[in-house]
């Protein structure tokens, strides 16, 4: 199980940090590269080639302004993507948002905003496979109803 966080910029490796915190965490192995489908894309590509050999895969795609990263890694990739911008202000927003959900048909990334919310989503991915992960998986959802029984 492993998690290769895709940056546009060395400027997203602050907001990706939490993700690869979190996921640690969880014991799910992570890899960040910074390599921008705009600027080297071959290099992405390849990224992306050399993974699709190997199983247990989920690529994350951080990037801003126009999220090209994230489409070119799913339109190459056999496995499943995910997109979290980076939203540093309310400006970014309706940018970051809008370039990372509209994808072209045949592109499948999966937009998740809230950088806590991808590592649980990562993590439900890998649970499928893996029965000590999924117990995980439960026992976190029983804490978190339990701490609306108060």
């Amino acid at each position: 199980m492993k998690t290769i966080f895709l940056l546009g910029s060395e400027s997203d490796k602050e907001f990706t940090q939490q993700m690869v915190d979190g996921l640690k965490e969880w014991g799910i192995e992570t890899e960040v590269i910074v390599a921008s489908a705009h600027k080297v894309p071959i290099k992405v590509l390849d990224i992306v080639e050399k993974h699709n050999l190997i199983q247990d895969i989920v690529f994350v795609g951080v990037a801003g302004r126009s999220n090209a990263l994230s489409g070119v890694i799913a339109a190459n990739s056999v496995h499943p993507v995910f997109a979290c911008p980076p939203l540093k202000e309310k400006a970014d927003l309706q940018i970051n948002i809008f370039s990372s959900l509209m994808m072209p048909s045949d592109t499948p990334v999966m937009t998740v905003v809230d950088p806590s919310n991808l590592v649980l989503s990562v993590v439900k991915i890998f649970a499928e496979k893996n029965a000590d992960l999924q117990k995980k998986v439960v026992d976190r959802i029983k804490e978190v109803k339990k701490s609306f029984d108060k």
